[in-house]
C-alpha cells in the first residue's frame, strides 16, 4: 500500500473508526442537494473500502447518515475470494473470474460470491490461503485466496 491508494472521503460517523471496512454503495437521490458530494462520492460503487486513519473530528451534517459524517482516509481493502487452483499462486496478475462451480456448501457462498470485485477485474494474488477442495460437492479444485486490485 501506498499514499497514492490513499483516498479521504467522508463517512457516517459510525463507521469512522480505524480497521472499518465498508462497500461503497454510490449516490443516493439525497446526495444531489448536499454541497460536500463531491468529497463523500469520490469512490467507486461496489467496492469494498477499509478506513485507515481519521483526518478530523469535525462532524458535518448529512442527509442520509443521521449522525453525521467525518472525514477519513480509506485505501481498497483485500477481496477474500474462491478462485480456480490453477490461478491461485502468490502474486500472479490475474483476471478475476467467479468459480463455475454450481454445487457448494452454503458456507462457502460468501467465498465464492464475493462483494467489492467483479468478473474481468484485474488483481494480484496477494496471498494463497488454503485448499477448500473439501468442501465442494462438484468436481471443482479452488482455494481461499486473498486479492487485491
Amino acid at each position: 500500500m501506498t499514499d497514492t491508494d490513499t483516498m479521504i472521503t467522508l463517512v457516517g460517523s459510525r463507521l469512522a473508526k480505524e480497521g472499518e471496512e465498508f462497500i461503497f454503495l454510490g449516490e443516493s437521490r439525497e446526495c444531489q442537494k448536499c454541497k460536500l458530494k463531491i468529497t463523500c462520492l469520490n469512490l467507486e460503487p461496489g467496492r469494498k473500502y477499509c478506513v485507515t486513519k481519521l483526518r478530523s473530528d469535525t462532524v458535518h451534517e448529512c442527509f442520509i447518515h443521521d449522525s453525521g459524517v467525518l472525514a477519513v482516509e480509506v485505501v481498497r481493502s483485500p477481496i477474500i475470494a474462491a478462485i480456480d487452483s490453477k490461478k491461485a499462486i502468490d502474486s500472479a496478475r490475474i483476471s478475476y473470474e467467479r468459480p463455475k462451480c454450481s454445487d457448494f456448501d452454503d458456507s462457502l457462498y460468501d467465498l465464492i460470491y464475493p462483494e467489492g470485485i467483479k468478473s474481468g477485474d484485474k488483481c494480484t494474488v496477494s496471498r494463497v490461503i488454503e485448499s477448500i477442495d473439501e468442501q465442494l460437492t462438484s468436481g471443482c479444485s479452488l482455494k481461499k485466496v486473498e486479492l487485491r486490485l
